[in-house]
């Protein structure tokens, strides 16, 4: 994928070491998630997925239940989800997730990043169809694991692609619709460690950029990131 990829992801792997900007974030993934269904993960996918996704992030035992917890009270009723798009420097676009209490202080926040970067935000809708949204597994790498034999389970559950080209994990890919289906079906195989589970939102027309002007994109992305109310910033980068 070329060393703009390497950058971006060592850049990317550094910034989310800071447990202190991370764990916020876990947290009200696991409230959102056990606000919307059951405060059981056993009982609410999206809780079990977030809960997974916390622990491989060693997040404590003790975030995650108080996580949970705080699904029941009043402040979790004005948690609510919010997505931004925008332009950045050099014809990058950026889709932008939230999770806020507070819509007021995050379009703000997110308008003067944008700004301040020489960029700017653009009405919402406007660059989703630039980003297909997929559901994305990563399972660690297993010398007993017949991919062959896995790809013709995991078809009827919505397969689309297997990545077994990373060192230590192999990449699952399905629709979004079918994250579901795929974590389950993952769940029930023998011999399979779910590291992580996520929906992300891949550039579907990928654009590639010089190390200079990745850099300049960078700066935004790391302002947004450092944000509390942002989840998760994807990018149309190669």
């Amino acid at each position: 994928m070329g060393r703009a990829f390497e950058y971006r992801r060592a850049a990317k792997e550094k910034r989310w070491d800071k447990m202190s900007r991370v764990f916020p974030k876990l947290a009200r993934k696991i409230t959102i998630a056990a606000k919307q269904g059951v405060p059981d993960p056993e009982m609410n996918p999206a809780l079990r997925t977030a809960v997974l996704n916390a622990k491989a992030e060693n997040m404590p035992k003790d975030n995650i239940d108080a996580a949970i917890k705080r699904a029941t009270g009043k402040d979790a009723a004005l948690l609510a989800e919010v997505n931004y798009e925008g332009k950045g420097p050099h014809g990058s676009l950026l889709f932008v997730e939230t999770a806020t209490d507070n819509n007021t202080r995050t379009v703000a926040n997110v308008k003067m990043y944008f700004t301040k970067t020489g960029g700017q935000t653009v009405p919402t809708g406007s660059l989703e169809f630039m980003f297909d949204r997929k559901a994305v597994i990563e399972i660690a790498k297993n010398d007993d694991l017949d991919l062959e034999e896995m790809e013709l389970e995991l078809i009827d559950a919505g397969l689309e692609e297997i990545d077994a080209e990373g060192e230590d994990s192999i990449m699952i890919y399905g629709a979004y619709t079918d994250f579901g289906n795929l974590s389950k079906a993952l769940e029930d195989m023998d011999g399979v460690e779910i590291k992580k589970a996520t929906l992300q939102r891949i550039p579907n027309d990928p654009k590639d950029f010089t190390e200079e002007q990745i850099e300049d994109i960078e700066k935004l992305i790391d302002k947004l990131e450092e944000d509390e109310d942002v989840q998760a910033v994807y990018t149309n980068i190669a």
